[in-house]
């Protein structure tokens, strides 16, 4: 009689995933920064004060709305990644923010679909252009001072999104959001300045 050995699988779990930036993620974002930063202060700067104030439509931005949106967004974005941070590590991180990363980057900057903004970062169109400019080059600052500097395991801070395909989002992820938000509205003020009306 013939005895047969069967080979003893050990079941070892999978080594939990590293929840720092790692030096490719960080010179990307810092990347993202400053080419959205020179993207978004080469479109507002030209534009002269009727120039900032027109809009498409009744319904649609003007240059200036836009703008302003962008200044209270970041301010925002960057509020959810310090509210993050606050927060105790969450263990299920990786599965709660799985592919998130992915969506952002390859929807966000793209201005893939439309979404209506929460009504704390509406515009109210009352920012001049100087208190843009001046309001985000003190936020870009410090975003790019802590994207730069930070050794935090931003991945493993989540804080809540109000569109639920978001819903939550890591510190890293909030992170990334600010430049990638800011170049899709860049598309928006070159759609506005390329539309039939706008001044010369």
């Amino acid at each position: 009689m013939k005895r047969f050995l069967l080979p003893v699988v050990f079941c070892l779990p999978l080594a939990a995933a590293d929840p720092h930036m790692t030096d490719a993620e960080r010179t990307k974002v810092l990347g993202w920064l400053e080419e959205s930063r020179k993207e978004f202060l080469a479109a507002i700067d030209v534009a002269s004060e009727a120039q900032w104030k027109w809009k498409p439509a009744p319904e649609r931005w003007s240059v200036g709305e836009v703008a302003e949106h962008v200044v209270l967004a970041e301010a925002s974005l960057f509020g959810n990644l310090k509210l993050a941070l606050e927060k105790p590590a969450d263990p299920d991180w990786e599965t709660k923010t799985r592919g998130k990363t992915q969506i952002l980057e390859s929807v966000m900057a793209q201005r893939m679909g439309k979404a209506q903004a929460p009504e704390a970062i509406v515009p109210a169109g009352k920012m001049t252009l100087a208190e843009v400019r001046k309001r985000f080059e003190a936020q870009r600052a410090e975003i790019a001072k802590f994207a730069r500097e930070t050794q935090a395991p931003l991945k493993e801070h989540l804080s809540p999104h109000p569109f639920p395909a978001f819903n939550p989002l890591n510190a890293y992820q909030w992170l990334i959001y600010v430049p990638l938000h800011t170049m899709r509205h860049d598309k928006q003020i070159a759609e506005v300045k390329a539309t039939a009306g706008y001044p010369k």
